[in-house]
């Protein structure tokens, strides 16, 4: 009955619009152990992979039908008290074969300790694991991280570090699934000792395997968005920072953007600069609306940008330069979108909050 209602508040509370193929209720719950904090892979065959959080729980499913229908959710994991909220959560990365999922854990939690873990699902279903990422004990307890998979089948994973005094982006690789992971190694290091303590990093891997990470700096006062690119061996260049002007903020607004690179090396990003959401497309700068929490990829050559008004609000969408802000849903948080391998569908799930209850709701767009 509870599920019932809740799909009943979901499509009433879809804007209509020919580019929605209608939503769908992925999992729901009430208080405590509710959905958290969905995330979202593609794998080579076009295959839609979920994780999300409950309570200590992390739980998977996927569509085998561009996202009309889930898997029944499985327990896949446990990490000791998993931070989530605010893009703290589960990350997962799927090639042909496996599925990778990492988080943050802790036997103490509460930013006391914390390491990545990764788990990795076999083609027969089974889960193994985990295995610690960072090599240096309790440095991730910010438990803010990020992950994706290149055409290589190699997986990477960044985090914002706290082995030394100020808070590094420092990230790994994996080209066995997540079994095992290289010797960390530095992605940057910012020369006023630290870069933002509390907005998530992101990290994308181009179709030539080469990552490239999005993340919050802290420069003479500003809270300003940086990409950084490294080459497969993880050795990163220099940051070059987005946006025309800078954000001047002796805090932290938690919101950490995301980044997509097309077919053809083309970078977009999404992310916010006091209340107003931003892309940059071929480096220009374009205001896209106000709001908070962008996620973003690319809809064939078109960057398609997802955000929502308020932390709880409408959710809105982006569909390149010359477009206009279209509402898709009346009450969402923490979108993520990801696109099928060809590029013209895309795939996007969020947290939907209705009173006591949550559901993790997904719909594609096309």
């Amino acid at each position: 009955m509870k599920l019932q209602v809740i799909l009943a508040a979901v499509i009433a509370a879809v804007c209509t619009t020919s580019a929605l193929a209608g939503p769908v209720v992925i999992s729901s719950g009430t208080g405590k152990l509710s959905p958290r904090q969905p995330q979202a892979a593609v794998s080579s065959d076009g295959t839609i992979h979920i994780a999300y959080g409950s309570g200590d729980a992390i739980f998977y499913t996927r569509s085998g039908d561009g996202g009309a229908t889930f898997t029944t959710p499985e327990h896949a994991c446990d990490s000791p008290n998993l931070p989530l909220g605010m893009r703290r959560g589960p990350r997962i990365a799927a090639s042909k074969d496996s599925v990778v999922i990492t988080a943050v854990g802790g036997a103490l939690g509460k930013g006391k300790d914390g390491d990545v873990l990764a788990w990795t699902r076999s083609p027969d279903g089974k889960w193994s694991g985990p295995v610690r990422v960072n090599d240096v004990d309790a440095s991730a307890r910010e438990g803010l991280h990020a992950m994706a998979s290149g055409p290589s089948g190699a997986v990477w994973c960044c985090w914002l570090d706290l082995r030394a005094k100020g808070t590094q982006i420092y990230g790994t690789r994996s080209t066995d699934a997540g079994k095992t992971w290289s010797p960390n190694f530095l992605v940057y290091h910012s020369p006023d000792g630290t870069v933002c303590q509390c907005c998530h990093p992101s990290i994308v891997i181009g179709a030539d395997d080469r990552p490239h990470v999005l993340f919050r700096n802290a420069l003479e006062g500003n809270r300003d968005m940086y990409v950084i690119s490294g080459d497969t061996n993880g050795i990163f260049g220099e940051a070059r920072k987005l946006g025309n002007d800078s954000w001047q903020l002796n805090a932290c607004p938690m919101d950490g953007g995301m980044l997509a690179v097309d077919r053809s090396g083309r970078i977009a990003t999404a992310w916010r600069r006091q209340e107003a959401i931003f892309a940059t497309v071929d480096d220009r700068e374009q205001f896209l609306g106000t709001g908070r929490q962008p996620w973003l990829t690319f809809l064939g050559e078109k960057p398609l940008v997802l955000w929502v008004a308020k932390n709880e609000g409408q959710l809105l969408a982006w569909r390149g330069v010359g477009s206009k802000a279209e509402i898709l849903f009346d009450i969402a948080r923490d979108p993520v979108i990801v696109s099928t391998p060809k590029g013209n569908k895309a795939f996007a799930c969020w947290e939907s909050v209705t009173g006591e209850d949550r559901a993790i709701v997904g719909m594609t767009i096309e």
